[in-house]
């Protein structure tokens, strides 16, 4: 009984890290250069999406959440590319 008892116990577990790898998606390795956005703030203003070429030139008010045109922009990227649904919902939405 011990012995079905600790299979089951490696089943549901082997299950539980298969569902967590699906739902986390591929992940990239964090490095210099991997950024998705670039915010400037001297001399000039600027704040760059680096997936969707998005930029803005007002970095205060990115910087107090109007983030509309950026989600605009990804969304429309994503749209306009077909990676909308379909996919599992493995992305990760910034």
């Amino acid at each position: 009984m011990k012995m079905l008892k600790a299979k089951l116990m490696a089943l549901k577990e082997r299950e539980q890290k298969e569902r967590i790898e699906d739902l986390k998606g591929i992940q990239m390795e964090i490095g210099w250069g991997s950024q998705i956005r670039s915010y400037v703030f001297c001399p000039y203003t600027l704040v760059k999406d680096h997936r969707t070429n998005y930029e803005e030139g007002d970095v205060n008010s990115i910087m107090d959440g109007e983030i509309d045109g950026f989600i605009n922009a990804y969304l429309t990227d994503r749209i306009g590319n077909g990676r909308v649904g379909g996919d599992g919902g493995n992305d990760i939405v910034d």
